[in-house]
């Protein structure tokens, strides 16, 4: 097993269109899932892992998050930023954060908008026992095609990365958390705009280089629209809520004495919720208002959206920009 210290990065320069508004004024990788920036969710995984540095690849609104992570001090690990003036893709964002790791241990990268619960302590082991060069964290899911699918030998070798198709050859895909060794930073070209996933990787394996496949199969999910945050959110309430009833509610919302909120529900700060009306299993989002005898089951109210009085609405997300 490597003696270097475990590093990580993590890739939070996205945009995250899919869930305008929420991220007019804040980045997709610091959106609250069940009030917890989900940036600090994977921080918090990866120091359970054994990371004790982790460098942030930052671009959209950069700016805001050296002032919520500081220098990782409260959490007893280093954190440093690499900021790109201008997107590098995945690839050159990886590479550009590279230079500011120390030590000589395996790297953890991250993407910003996969929310796992695998064994990443496992995948190092794992990728210190094979002695790889790069080890891939896959899952499997029932539909592949909205993903990459990747096909392993009886090795669990990687033999090769397809990009989204209507007939995948497999249902493993690529769940986007891989472990590198140090040597395979090199193998990616500085200050240019390249695609881990469509470079990299395929030029690694054309080299003859040691990719692996992590098969985990434990809860995975790409939280990149208002439906997959929304069900995120749900599954950490459960364990996480805290009026006792299943829900999250912040102290500066303001919610009528008649109303009911149930059904593992968030109610987010400065939200309104008038008299007689219902929230289950729903996110009310801040600044949002439910007005008089309205309901909203299974549903997201963006920030700053409203909900007229009187009105039911089942399974919708209102006040997004894109359906």
């Amino acid at each position: 097993m490597s003696t270097g210290k475990r590093s990580a990065i993590l890739l939070v320069g996205g945009m995250g269109t899919r869930l305008q508004p929420l991220t007019f004024a804040t980045p997709k990788p610091l959106l609250k899932v069940a009030g917890v920036p989900f940036t600090e969710r994977q921080i918090v995984r990866a120091i359970a892992a054994g990371v004790n540095e982790i460098v942030l690849a930052t671009s959209f609104k950069a700016e805001l998050f050296e002032p919520y992570f500081g220098d990782g001090s409260r959490w007893g690990i280093s954190i440093k930023y690499a900021v790109e003036t201008e997107p590098l893709g995945t690839g050159g964002a990886i590479r550009n954060a590279s230079s500011m790791l120390t030590g000589e241990g395996p790297v953890a990268i991250f993407n910003g908008d996969v929310l796992s619960e695998h064994d990443l302590a496992g995948q190092f082991e794992y990728h210190d026992r094979l002695k790889a060069d790069v080890t891939l964290y896959l899952t499997e899911v029932a539909d592949a095609r909205p993903f990459g699918a990747v096909e392993l030998d009886s090795d669990s070798r990687v033999l090769a990365f397809n990009e989204k198709m209507e007939n995948p050859p497999t249902n493993i895909i690529n769940a986007g958390c891989y472990t590198f060794s140090r040597s395979v930073f090199e193998a990616i070209p500085a200050a240019t705009v390249v695609s881990v996933e469509r470079e990299t990787f395929p030029g690694l394996l054309a080299s003859g280089a040691q990719v692996y496949g992590f098969v985990d199969r434990s809860y995975w999910l790409d939280i990149g629209t208002p439906a997959a945050l929304m069900a995120a959110t749900q599954h950490f309430l459960k364990v996480e809520s805290n009026d006792g009833r299943g829900n999250l509610i912040d102290p500066t919302a303001s919610i009528d004495p008649t109303a009911v909120v149930d059904g593992a529900s968030v109610i987010g700060a400065s939200a309104y919720v008038g008299p007689g009306s219902r929230i289950s299993g729903s996110i009310v989002g801040e600044k949002a208002r439910v007005w008089d005898n309205a309901q909203l089951i299974n549903s997201f109210l963006a920030d700053g959206a409203e909900i007229a009085a009187g009105s039911y609405s089942e399974g919708n997300f209102i006040g997004f920009l894109q359906k």
